[in-house]
């Protein structure tokens, strides 16, 4: 089953927020039910996002003649998540075909889907014969937080693809999710999907992560991202860059994989990208459950940056960027996406 696709007219996506207890799977007619379903986090992920914002100006096109009304509305959609930069990079690409038509923009989004399929696969040969490097001669260790499988994209997934490919291979030895607070995304999701492929995995809290490394527990640490500056600055799901420090003082690689559509070139540094605050409620709460004294005010970044110096690799559908070796992001290799 796919993250998200498109279906007899409207949008069908796996509603995260249900997960890992049932999967219910949402169909989505309008663009309100639409910036519902990812400002809760229904949908999520960078690449699922970029799909979602395609879709969404997908969905304006057949439903409005007035191509005012649909980039205003999809002025609306581009701005329901501000951190991750694919939403934004998946609107205006449909956008582009608007004069088109909507059977134009429809086939835009679907090629932005199809992509993705390609992308993830692609990430995950690259990035498996990566770690292989780093760890040579014997199955491997990751760590990783947040959820960056197949429920991040249509299939697959990023980071946790790369996991994926090393298990099929034959190169996994255990993987080792965060829970991911507050919304425990790496419990929740990271879980049910290590289940499902039948990779070996125990769960840590997550301020175990950075003392277990330091502890030699994990080989490697792996992880998505929702925007990658031009200087390699990266931002990613809050506890990430708690994760690169520790890796730097335990000496095991910190790599970050991406499809090329996360790069923002446009953003010089992680000093420029803003950070969404979700609110107090997801903090005070866990699952619905009250947790801190009414009236508890909170800070709660939905995500951090990372600095490129504690980043060893980024790894991308069409490339794997050394940072730790003075590489840059700034050539885009022209090379050919993988195929299944």
């Amino acid at each position: 089953m796919r993250t998200i696709d498109w279906a007899e007219g409207s949008i069908e996506l796996i509603d995260q927020t249900r997960l890992p207890h049932e999967v219910v799977v949402l169909r989505v007619e309008s663009l309100d039910h639409l910036i519902d379903a990812i400002s809760r986090l229904a949908v999520r992920g960078a690449p699922a996002l970029g799909v979602a914002g395609a879709f969404g100006v997908a969905l304006l096109a057949r439903r409005h003649q007035d191509l005012a009304v649909v980039r205003r509305e999809a002025a609306r959609l581009r701005a329901s998540r501000p951190t991750a930069v694919n939403l934004a990079w998946g609107v205006d690409r449909a956008l582009a075909r608007l004069d088109d038509g909507p059977d134009a923009v429809l086939e835009e989004a679907l090629a932005i889907r199809d992509d993705d399929v390609l992308a993830c696969w692609s990430m995950g040969l690259r990035g498996a014969d990566l770690v292989r490097e780093q760890v040579p001669d014997r199955p491997v260790r990751i760590m990783t937080i947040c959820n960056t499988g197949s429920l991040a994209a249509v299939e697959r997934g990023t980071a946790l693809g790369v996991v994926q490919t090393l298990h099929e291979q034959g190169d996994l030895e255990e993987v080792f999710p965060v829970e991911t607070r507050p919304l425990l995304q790496g419990a929740r999701l990271t879980t049910w999907e290590l289940a499902q492929m039948g990779a070996p995995y125990r769960l840590l809290v997550d301020s175990a992560g950075p003392f277990l490394l330091a502890r030699g527990l994990a080989d490697a640490v792996l992880i998505g991202a929702d925007r990658i500056a031009a200087n390699g600055d990266t931002a990613n799901k809050i506890g990430s860059f708690s994760l690169a420090l520790a890796a730097r003082h335990a000496g095991v690689p910190f790599i970050v994989v991406a499809p090329e559509s996360t790069i923002d070139m446009a953003t010089k540094s992680g000093d420029d990208i803003e950070i969404e605050d979700r609110g107090s409620d997801e903090v005070v709460n866990v699952l619905g459950t009250p947790t801190a004294a009414p009236g508890t005010r909170t800070v709660n970044p939905a995500f951090d940056v990372t600095p490129h110096e504690l980043i060893t690799a980024v790894v991308t559908d069409r490339r794997v960027v050394r940072l730790d070796r003075g590489e840059t992001l700034h050539v885009v290799a022209p090379g050919a996406r993988c195929t299944p």
